[in-house]
């Protein structure tokens, strides 16, 4: 008999869920650009119909254990930390945070996608404009004690304003105009003040509202998991257990991506140099000032990196990692660990995402990085021979948390905040004080 009654109805949600998956591909990128690079390429782009989600109580995967991961500390009762999370999943997921009310946080941590992007390798926020990094996934991100790739922030309370309020994402002009608009649109003043009783809408139950959504995307109990801490020998082929004595051993990947006796977050929580922030620095691996682009599938041409520069409306500085936060010289291009979680949904790799597959990632490693003088002295040559790199990928594939598809689908059941003729927006300002 189970003696956990959240576990069980779990249980019984994943068993009734499984036909929803059996049925339609939902992870993955809406436009699946793999074999691009071949003339033979065919498009498998999936419809917007087949998005179709179904609503849980998301409390469960932030109250209950995961096999693999380290227990919550929550300090409040459950269904008060569920009218939080709900209220935070409303406007991660509500367009009208952004400035032309175009552009919401799931707009570059898709649901679908790892909440990452696999379709751009680094984000892109309203008006097409551009960002210098990769969207990091928010799977398991509250185990994270640096936040953003260059660990400029410390909680995900703290963290949500800066995507709000960044000119390249969502470009709100000021905290104080982000809570007006709120009030101003129907509905969100009741949403609060049932979630926060008498502190209504605030810097503070902004914030707490979306960290609390954030919080209930853990997932853990991968196959790994249960053939690591739940001693199910069965639960994985033989190459991944080769896999993960490559990782721990002639690989060590585990110097880095941290596994313990009773849990696994596979990160430790430091940053690296692996050289790709300084290649890019320097101007990258172009060859005599050539870089080469694809036009359509299979082919490609070399272009002037003049004539690319020059068309390019928006300039991006050189990403100089955790010596923007510091402007410590010896922290030029060092990034946050991220994790290797799910790792199989969360591509493109990298911060600047300038890797796209894991065969990518691994070659990378196994060259030894790129060179530069603040090179991390665990990269070294790895020397791995084809097999090995196939049975390190097959270990990582077996990283993809169980309860990853029903995040997925509670997450996609969320209305996308349309705007209406009451909101307050660029043709309506009555109510924000400019009319």
């Amino acid at each position: 008999m189970f003696k956990n009654y959240y576990l069980l109805k779990l249980l019984i949600f994943i068993f009734f869920s499984s036909n929803v998956f059996a049925s339609e591909k939902i992870l993955g990128p809406g436009d699946d650009k793999t074999g691009y690079d071949s003339e033979n390429y065919t498009t498998k782009s999936s419809s917007i119909k087949q998005r179709i989600g179904k609503k849980y109580d998301i409390s469960e995967f932030a109250y209950i254990k995961q096999l693999g991961l380290p227990k919550l500390k929550l300090n409040q009762e459950r269904n008060v930390f569920l009218k939080k999370a709900e209220l935070g999943k409303k406007l991660f997921f509500d367009r009208r945070l952004s400035i032309n009310n175009t552009f919401s946080c799931a707009m570059c941590h898709i649901p679908e996608q790892g909440f990452t992007n696999n379709e751009l390798q680094t984000a892109v926020g309203i008006e097409g404009r551009s960002n210098l990094r990769n969207s990091p996934t928010l799977l398991n991100v509250v185990y994270n004690k640096f936040l953003f790739h260059d660990g400029r922030e410390f909680s995900l309370q703290n963290q949500i304003w800066q995507p709000l309020l960044a000119h390249s994402e969502m470009a709100m002009p000021s905290i104080g105009f982000i809570i007006k608009k709120l009030k101003l649109i129907d509905g969100y003043i009741e949403i609060f003040e049932d979630a926060y009783p008498r502190k209504g809408i605030s810097v503070e139950t902004i914030s707490d509202a979306i960290a609390s959504y954030e919080m209930t995307l853990i997932s853990g109990n991968s196959k790994f998991d249960q053939w690591f801490y739940g001693k199910d020998s069965n639960a994985i082929s033989d190459d991944a257990k080769k896999g993960f004595e490559i990782f721990a051993g002639k690989g060590n990947c585990i110097a880095c991506h941290a596994v313990n006796k009773d849990h696994a977050l596979f990160i430790d929580n430091k940053f690296h140099n692996t050289g790709i922030g300084y290649v890019n620095s320097m101007g990258g691996e172009n060859k005599n000032g050539k870089k080469r682009v694809q036009l359509s599938p299979g082919n490609y041409v070399d272009v002037d990196v003049e004539i690319i520069s020059s068309v390019n409306q928006q300039k991006l500085e050189n990403d100089l990692g955790l010596y923007r936060v510091t402007e410590n010289p010896n922290h030029r291009w060092l990034f946050r660990t991220p994790t290797l979680r799910n790792i199989t949904e969360t591509a493109p790799y990298m911060h600047d995402g300038s890797l796209h597959t894991l065969e990518e990632v691994v070659d990378f490693y196994d060259n030894g990085g790129h060179q530069n003088e603040l090179l991390s002295p665990l990269i070294k040559k790895l020397n791995l021979t084809k097999k090995e790199k196939h049975q390190l990928i097959d270990f990582m594939k077996t990283l993809t948390g169980e309860n990853l598809n029903l995040i997925v689908l509670d997450a996609i059941s969320t209305p996308v905040g349309d705007l209406s003729s009451k909101d307050p927006s660029w043709g309506n300002e009555k109510g924000m004080g400019y009319d």
